[in-house]
């Protein structure tokens, strides 16, 4: 099975986390008072919280042993109304931060999308569509409880972790010690188990992309793995690919947990270190009962946030490598850009000129090479020659769809490298080998062609292709709605629904790659009249196998080996008997033997 690139795990770049956290919760600052409003709740409630324990020390040592019950029970609502305050404030800052989280995660998408749009042809054809989903839906989402828990669970626990040091400093510095005796050996053990966590937690994530692009793949060609009874040899793969993405987990999963286990283990040492102390301190008289239970409390209160701490790092370091992942492909540079003082492209009149063109898609193998002509406006040149020969390139490079290593491409005069892409490709009608249909109604796709075109020129351009004809037999229509890849409709009347988009626009130059190879010979004889009748006076180049289609061409170029061999009109080339004449005379030689 060709799977290869499937399987093939993705190199992850190397950023430190915090760089990584710090440019996610730039996002936040769009919110600002959002956040102003939960870190003030977020103050309320670690206030209440630290002063508890306090209550609770008053309580024993000056309500309790005294038998002051009127101060008692003033302390015991005193305690009641904070803690309801308390609740209060957790509530209002978890729902705004919900809040702002899913806003945050909807601007980080956005902005992935719009941004994978700008990328040229090149990224998509060095990456499977299931990788690139999995980024835009699987690793954004995975960014909310980062989000969400950096400022309700982060900054708190912090701020908690650090009053509750100070205060027991403050009250008794022995004791205090004794709880925190224990903490340089859990930053230790907190360290280690991240590196290993972190790396887990990576390639768990290339793998389950790799499981995507797979899942993504095989149903795209479930057509093509049944026709060959291949089902076997797919489901090998996906057990394999699915295997491992559950033994990547299991590892991941294995570090990540370790973090619990170690702050336990700091916890209860710091509570013996810190009774043996306080027992002592009671005995000696330095400290009473209620001293020692708050602080009981206080090292609950401390280690609580230290656990919360650690499974929010465990957390960020497993939900750190989708940003990671995210911004990669924001970082990656349009191959294509628009020059900072691009102007907006005059009204084309047609002209075409390839200025000593050369391209290749990969270093040291050149497609085109050294490519030079002219074609006039109005002209209709047709391109023919073996497949690989760069017909294609040609007219993708004419749409700039790739930029040429070297040379000029000039429409009119001007380089299409300091117009903009959208004045450019807007007065271009490009109908290419794919097909593509996308799920809506069939007016909704024949208006790709052209977003506000009116129902009179989406039906004038069906006519003109005889789509018209088909469509109208549909029960519903143009508002025919299309399943995916527009299932349930022939492969020709597909390639009609193209062809009535290419043409909706109007173009002033016309590109059709191979834009009637799934039509019967009737039909693309009804077709070509159409487009005699609708292409008057534009230029178009035609790439076509069947040189029967192009014999009304003003020009025809054979490409070879990257370069044009031969050109002129259909008549001029037979009569020079080379390497047009051979492909004619091979092609009906063909058409010959299969008619007979």
């Amino acid at each position: 099975m060709p799977i290869n690139i499937v399987k093939q795990d993705e190199i992850s770049l190397s950023v430190p986390k915090y760089k990584t956290l710090a440019r996610l919760l730039r996002y936040l600052l769009a919110y600002k008072i959002q956040i102003a409003v939960v870190l003030v709740m977020v103050f309320c409630g670690v206030c209440v919280s630290l002063i508890n324990p306090l209550l609770m020390e008053y309580a024993i040592d000056e309500c309790i042993q005294k038998r002051d019950e009127i101060r008692l029970l003033q302390t015991g609502m005193a305690a009641l109304l904070l803690n309801l305050f308390m609740l209060i404030c957790m509530k209002v800052r978890m729902y705004l931060m919900a809040k702002v989280a899913n806003r945050v995660l909807l601007t980080v998408r956005q902005e992935l999308y719009t941004h994978i749009q700008t990328l040229g042809f090149h990224f998509f054809d060095s990456r499977p569509t299931g990788k690139i989903l999995a980024r835009i839906i699987g690793d954004v989402n995975s960014l909310k409880a980062v989000l969400t828990d950096s400022v309700t669970t982060l900054i708190p626990d912090f701020i908690t972790i650090c009053a509750v040091a100070g205060i027991m400093l403050a009250k008794n510095w022995q004791m205090a010690l004794a709880a925190l005796c224990v903490l340089p050996f859990m930053i230790a053990g907190v360290w280690f188990v991240q590196k290993k966590a972190h790396a887990g937690w990576q390639t768990y994530r290339i793998k389950g992309s790799n499981l995507n692009a797979f899942l993504h793949e095989d149903i795209s060609g479930m057509r093509v793995i049944q026709g060959f009874c291949a089902q076997d040899q797919t489901r090998q793969t996906f057990d394999q690919l699915q295997e491992e993405h559950r033994a990547a987990f299991v590892k991941a999963v294995r570090f990540g947990d370790a973090f619990g286990p170690i702050v336990d283990l700091c916890w209860g040492l710091s509570t013996i270190c810190l009774y043996f102390v306080g027992v002592t301190k009671i005995q000696d008289g330095s400290a009473g009962i209620g001293t020692l239970i708050a602080f009981g409390t206080y090292i609950s209160m401390f280690w609580r946030p230290v656990m919360n701490l650690s499974n929010f790092y465990n957390q960020m370091i497993t939900n750190i490598a989708g940003a990671e992942r995210i911004f990669e492909i924001i970082d990656t540079k349009p191959e294509l850009e628009e020059d900072r003082e691009a102007k907006t492209m005059p009204k084309i009149r047609g002209e075409v000129t390839f200025d000593h063109v050369s391209f290749s898609y990969e270093r040291g193998a050149k497609v085109l090479d050294d490519v030079s002509f002219c074609v006039k406006q109005g002209e209709t040149v047709a391109l023919v020659g073996p497949t690989g020969a760069g017909k294609t390139t040609i007219v993708q490079l004419i749409a700039r769809f790739y930029d040429a290593q070297s040379g000029i491409i000039a429409i009119d005069g001007n380089d299409i490298k300091k117009v903009t892409l959208e004045s450019l490709r807007s007065q271009m009608g490009i109908m290419t080998q794919e097909n593509f249909l996308f799920s809506g109604t069939i007016r909704d796709n024949i208006c790709y062609g052209k977003l506000d075109a009116t129902d009179e020129e989406i039906i004038e351009a069906a006519k003109a292709v005889k789509a018209h004809e088909f469509i109208m037999k549909l029960e519903k229509g143009y508002d025919t709605e299309l399943k995916t890849r527009g299932a349930g409709l022939s492969v020709g009347q597909r390639q009609l629904l193209a062809f009535a988009r290419t043409m909706v626009s109007m173009p002033k130059i016309l590109i059709l790659d191979e834009a009637t190879s799934n039509i019967d010979t009737n039909t693309e004889l009804l077709i070509q009249q159409g487009i005699e009748r609708m292409l008057e006076g534009r230029t178009s180049f035609i790439i076509a196998h069947r040189l029967s289609t192009i014999q009304k061409a003003d020009r025809i170029f054979v490409i070879d080996d990257g370069k044009i061999k031969e050109q002129g009109s259909p008549s001029e080339l037979m009569e020079k008997r080379g390497a047009y004449y051979q492909l004619y005379m091979a092609q009906f030689s063909q058409v010959s033997a299969d008619n007979a």
